[in-house]
């Protein structure tokens, strides 16, 4: 356009509020992952179980309907701590599989074709630039593990009444806080891996090693040192501690709790460290 026409007109539209801009990645993000069949199919799979779970429920509390049969039913099942832990391992492993799928393709593709200067060239910083990333797993996550978690407890809240909502009501905190713990890790492990390995299979192949060797190699060393150390380096095994103590249920464990929490804390910050050595918008090659 020539200058001297002076028909230049700067923007002005609204614009974007600062505190969410981060969340323009995860808008187009979840755009280019909702054109994969496999993903959505899989993701619908996902709410499966959370929905036999509240059929159980509402069975559970309608048992008197069928008085008229001569004998007195009881409930079939407990609604407590061990109902809700179950719940959390199922969704949990269908949550770490959706996670190989989405995870491995949202740094890596920026950073083996040099877009990360075209994201940071624009008024987004290196912090938003991980935060639109990792919103993409954490909201993705969320709606398959204490969304419906929550879901299911005020259901049998309704059903059971406001007595049972007050008394339990440390239950509802258990199923976010621990969903928490789970979704963040997977979302930034899958990030960090994601970062360093630029090849997506590769990357997903690693996030999926890194759970299930360690576990195997956390076995190993348990047996040749005769410790429960080992158990440091399962990051299942670290989770489940963390959820049992939430939940309340009195088990043996091979770890300390307040281990636990340290060890996962640690692999938070190793994590987000791996991720911003590499979101930079300039990298020196020697």
């Amino acid at each position: 356009m020539a200058v001297y026409k002076r028909s230049y007109r700067g923007y002005a539209g609204t614009l974007t509020p600062a505190w969410s801009r981060f969340l323009v990645l995860y808008r187009f993000a979840r755009r280019t992952q909702s054109r994969s069949k496999v993903q959505t199919v899989f993701f619908v799979l996902c709410f499966f179980f959370p929905l036999l779970c509240l059929l159980g429920i509402y069975a559970n509390s309608h048992l008197s309907a069928f008085a008229f049969l001569g004998r007195r039913a009881g409930p079939f099942l407990e609604i407590d701590g061990s109902f809700f832990l179950v719940y959390l391992s199922v969704q949990s492993a269908l949550s770490f599989i959706l996670t190989a799928f989405i995870g491995p393709g949202l740094v890596s593709p920026d950073l083996a074709n040099g877009a990360l200067t075209l994201y940071l060239c624009r008024p987004l910083s290196r912090t938003e630039y991980v935060l639109g990333k990792l919103s993409v797993l954490v909201i993705t996550l969320s709606w398959i593990t204490w969304v419906p978690g929550l879901v299911l407890f005020f259901v049998q809240g309704s059903l059971s009444g406001w007595q049972w909502m007050s008394d339990n009501l440390w239950l509802a905190n258990a199923i976010l806080w621990g969903s928490f713990v789970w979704i963040l890790l997977l979302a930034m492990l899958s990030l960090a891996l994601s970062a360093w390995v630029k090849w997506r299979i590769a990357a997903g192949a690693l996030l999926l090693a890194t759970f299930f060797v360690g576990a195997g190699f956390a076995q190993a060393v348990n047996a040749v040192l005769r410790t429960q150390q080992g158990y440091l380096l399962d990051i299942s095994r670290l989770v489940s501690i963390i959820w049992q103590n939430l939940l309340r249920q009195q088990s043996h464990q091979p770890l300390p709790v307040p281990e636990a929490w340290i060890a996962v804390l640690i692999l938070y910050a190793l994590c987000l460290f791996l991720l911003m050595r590499k979101v930079k918008a300039a990298e020196v090659i020697r």
